[in-house]
């Protein structure tokens, strides 16, 4: 538990195969359903600080009790923090998201103070900002801020609930 951002909530992980993650995590870890997005549909994104082109994601939710794991597969070359992963240490544990309603700025304000850089960010349409953090003295220790709004908190309420006593069946629920 951290003292300033409340619980870590999400694990996200890149990946090269999100279709293959996905069925290793439900058959051999017993985690889902997976919440599948084939085009997450970025609206706004920023790299380092400079509007960029959004990268073309595809991104599955899970729960595993309160923890949410995230796979992300990037399917263009766009800069981003995923491809850095990608590129640096290959596929990985790549954040921890902590997760907020009405601090984002507040949240985003201490990173920075603290001497983190925000390497992306950027929105999904309404349902609230994103930005991954990550500091020169702890490299491999990415922090993903994520607003709850739009739709977003809820979305995560269902894909915990899904969770809860699932029995194996419909192990990827596409979504549109």
């Amino acid at each position: 538990m951290s003292i300033f951002f409340k619980g870590a909530r999400q694990v996200g992980y890149v990946v090269r195969d999100i279709e293959k993650a996905m069925k290793h995590w439900s058959d051999v870890l017993g985690v889902g359903p997976w919440f599948y997005k084939e085009e997450v549909g970025t609206t706004e994104f920023r790299y380092y600080g400079k509007t960029s082109q959004p990268p073309r994601l595809s991104i599955a939710l899970a729960n595993s009790g309160d923890l949410q794991i995230e796979l992300i597969q990037q399917r263009d070359d766009a800069p981003s923090l995923y491809m850095d992963s990608l590129k640096q240490a290959g596929e990985c544990a790549q954040h921890i998201a902590y997760w907020t309603l009405n601090e984002f700025d507040a949240f985003t304000a201490r990173l920075l103070q603290h001497g983190y850089v925000e390497g992306h960010g950027g929105q999904m349409g309404t349902r609230g900002r994103f930005a991954y953090f990550v500091h020169p003295d702890l490299p491999s220790g990415m922090i993903e801020i994520s607003e709850m709004k739009g739709g977003k908190g809820e979305y995560f309420d269902e894909i915990r609930k899904a969770s809860e006593g699932w029995d194996g069946s419909a192990p990827i629920r596409r979504r549109s």
